[in-house]
């Protein structure tokens, strides 16, 4: 699999399982969801470009996101791999999937939606500004973020006056801001491959469009609402994402 910076091997072995985190994100916070993946194939997560380890030098467009997506699943070199993506890692794992068919046998999307235009980057600056960094301590981070206080502990590094959030918000605002400029349908339309549409109620997306990515997707498409899942329906609904996604990896690994 070579040496790549920001390249997490959680195991197991046989179809490649690559795991992408959402914005704010990094690979270690699929921590939990790979140890029960780890026995439907060998699971590897990615660091997108300006989160973790990976390098925090730009370009920042999707698809230079996706490329990079595309570039491992070529580096793990075992056939085409199942893409499970949270949120920003959703839409890179439908880019993947419509620009490479031939790298990608299925695909879960988590709380994605492919049109938020006119979303402005003020939303996201005023949420994350709000934090009270640095946090004093781990149980600090959990106790603020409550149910996906685990998720969020993964996202911090400590320095001398405390934690600090691993990724730089300059880099998550340009990314998020591109959001706001344009729609993605072209992607999910382009989909061949098996789709399961995982979305939490109450989640940050705009309603409706999650149902409708199952309908105008290419290929065989399924979507679950996870009622009171939230936007992380694997950190606060749990058994809920998990049962789902098995029962899809047992259809489509099946064949």
């Amino acid at each position: 699999m070579g040496s790549r910076e920001g390249v997490v091997d959680f195991g197991g072995e046989g179809v490649p399982i690559v795991l992408l985190h959402g914005l704010m994100g990094r690979a270690r916070t699929w921590w939990d969801v790979a140890q029960w993946l780890k026995p439907y194939g060998h699971v590897v997560g990615l660091d997108a470009r300006a989160h973790g380890r990976a390098p925090h030098v730009g370009p920042w467009t999707t698809e230079s996101f996706v490329e990079d997506v595309a570039a491992l699943i070529r580096e793990l070199d075992a056939g085409p791999a199942v893409i499970i993506g949270h949120s920003m890692g959703g839409l890179h794992a439908w880019g993947t999937a419509a620009t490479h068919p031939e790298l990608v046998r299925a695909v879960v999307s988590e709380d994605m939606a492919p049109d938020q235009r006119g979303k402005t980057v003020d939303v996201w600056r005023d949420y994350f500004e709000s934090w009270p960094v640095p946090f004093e301590s781990l149980a600090h981070v959990r106790r603020f973020f409550g149910p996906a206080g685990n998720f969020f502990a993964e996202c911090v590094v400590e320095r001398d006056d405390g934690f600090h959030l691993v990724a730089d918000l300059s880099n998550l605002y340009e990314i998020a801001a591109e959001w706001g400029r344009r729609e993605y349908w072209s992607y999910v339309e382009g989909l061949k491959c098996p789709l399961l549409v995982v979305e939490g109620g109450g989640g940050a997306m705009p309603p409706g469009q999650q149902a409708e990515v199952a309908e105008r997707a290419g290929g065989e498409a399924t979507h679950i609402l996870v009622e009171g899942g939230g936007h992380l329906v694997h950190e606060t609904a749990p058994g809920q994402f998990r049962g789902a996604v098995e029962a899809f990896l047992s259809r489509v690994l099946s064949r």
